[in-house]
């Protein structure tokens, strides 16, 4: 029997934070999968990717990404409005602002969702394979 290990992978600096975001490019995001909860500083996104790590693969998984510690979310070209839009990620960047992170989530359409956090600790948790 084979066992299918669902992957796990923390960011806690800018090169772990790339393997996320090359893992995530061209992921497909429903509009209404993105949450921010502010009381508990999470800003979390299901999403479904295609799995890179197999090379030649159109193997689609489905996905969490869990940005903590975050204090504000600011998106920019993005209808609020539009729950049924579905976002591409193109990529994931961070950069040191004085004693904070800023986490910038790139989407196709020139859509841009900006997190401030105070610390960068960022996972990706596969949750299943999804089958066309």
């Amino acid at each position: 029997m084979i066992k299918k290990f669902l992957k796990k992978i923390i960011a806690q600096n800018q090169e772990d934070l790339r393997v996320i975001s090359a893992l995530c490019s061209e992921a497909k995001i429903m509009q209404s999968e993105i949450k921010f909860l502010k009381d508990n500083k999470i800003f979390l996104i299901s999403l479904e990717r295609e799995n890179k790590e197999k090379n030649n693969s159109i193997e689609k998984i489905k996905s969490i990404l869990k940005f903590e510690f975050i204090e504000k979310s600011q998106s920019k070209n993005i209808s609020q409005n539009n729950e049924e839009n579905i976002l591409e990620l193109l990529a994931i960047d961070l950069f040191k602002k004085q004693n904070n992170y800023e986490i910038i989530l790139l989407f196709s359409n020139n859509g841009i969702i900006t997190l401030e956090a105070e610390i960068m600790e960022v996972t990706l948790e596969d949750l299943r394979q999804v089958d066309d």
